[in-house]
């Protein structure tokens, strides 16, 4: 009988040794989300340098942008999220804004008045075409509320997200929706700049390389030009400030002769390495973790607005004689940060380009609250 009992305990001991490990265990100790915050940043930095580099070796557009976003995307995604400073964001996109300035002539309003039936054309046709594929997924009930709406809205993603959750929106799904769509249509857009074959006009890593002696009193000015504007417009509370004033001020600054922007090729560099970081690291595990269930449908919605707007782009090369490139960047449903940078890098019609994306980012602006409340009260959403 002692026997049984010694024999009955032993066995009840083995079955807890192979059954507690499981539970007891702490979590892998080599998870990123367990190292210190400056092991993150070199992981990230090293990541990002390599990508950038190898995506450079294949002449892609945008490779110091899209290389550090990747390398966000998947230290943020396996719980190694780093905080990036919100202040360095503001600096980068100011960066961006004067560099897209520097990009726009004088001529570019003009240009808007003399052709404003082919720019009213692509931009409603875009938002009215991203608006109905928010209502389609609406409809068929794959996205709680209004979600489908804010999250399908091209353009203005930050402005959109932030916007959303005080209209009912699932605010993390929108911003799923929002940078999966920006991190796509940047991968898209550098794709069929490789498959039309234009010429790589102003790629950062060929002219990091060829760079000649710095106008430092230049580059000062109108780094503290962008910046100080970015900044502005984020006090003021303005959608889409930290890109938008600095561009207003640097086209005005350049079209009035104040100022002629200069921007070092490395500062260029490490601005898009800072961009890519602030949209990939919104890619927390919490938020692709929620979002995972709905994330084959969010991707086909993306793909097939990605596919409508290459339609409209289409109808613009057809009717209006674009150049295809150009016409794809233009009705790309992209960030319009994300979309200079490319237009920068390709010899293409960059002020077109930014003029619809800029003209399209208005428009989302002041039209897409009054849309996505028509569109969740034809659904029956409060």
């Amino acid at each position: 009988m002692r026997l049984t009992l010694r024999a009955l305990s032993a066995r009840k001991q083995m079955i807890f040794f192979f059954k507690a490990p499981m539970r007891s265990l702490p979590p892998f100790r080599y998870s990123p989300a367990r190292w210190p915050a400056a092991l993150r940043w070199a992981v990230l930095l090293a990541s990002s340098a390599v990508l950038a580099f190898a995506l450079s070796l294949a002449h892609l557009s945008a490779a110091f942008l899209l290389g550090p976003m990747a390398a966000a995307i998947t230290l943020a995604a396996s719980g190694g999220a780093v905080r990036l400073p919100p202040l360095g964001f503001v600096a980068a996109q100011g960066v961006v804004g004067v560099m897209i300035a520097s990009k726009l002539p004088a001529s570019i309003l003009p240009e808007i008045a003399r052709d404003w039936p082919i720019f009213l054309a692509g931009t409603l046709s875009t938002v009215l075409g991203a608006s109905a594929l928010g209502w389609v997924m609406a409809r068929s009930g794959g996205l709680p509320g209004t979600t489908a709406i804010w999250g399908s809205s091209p353009g203005a993603a930050t402005a959109m997200t932030l916007m959303s959750d005080d209209y009912g929106a699932d605010m993390r799904l929108v911003a799923v929706m929002q940078y999966t769509r920006v991190a796509c249509c940047a991968i898209a857009a550098t794709a069929v700049v490789q498959l039309f074959g234009v010429a790589q006009g102003g790629e950062v890593g060929t002219a990091m390389a060829q760079e000649g002696p710095t106008d430092f009193l230049g580059a000062a000015e109108s780094l503290a030009l962008g910046i100080g504007a970015g900044f502005l417009g984020v006090r003021l509370r303005i959608p889409g400030g930290g890109l938008l004033l600095p561009m207003a001020f640097g086209l005005i600054a350049s079209a009035t002769g104040l100022l002629e922007i200069t921007l070092p090729q490395t500062v260029l560099a490490i601005s898009y390495a800072v961009v890519g970081w602030g949209i990939g690291m919104r890619f927390t595990r919490a938020v692709l973790g929620h979002a995972a269930r709905l994330l084959p449908r969010i991707l086909g919605s993306i793909i097939a607005l990605i596919a409508l707007c290459a339609a409209f782009a289409m109808g613009l090369v057809y009717f209006a004689g674009i150049e295809p490139v150009t016409a794809y960047l233009a009705t790309s449903p992209g960030g319009a940060d994300s979309v200079a940078i490319i237009a920068a890098g390709t010899q293409v019609d960059v002020p077109f380009v930014m003029a619809m994306q800029i003209a399209r980012f208005l428009l989302v602006l002041v039209a897409g609250p009054a849309l996505a409340r028509a569109l969740s009260r034809r659904r029956g959403d409060v």
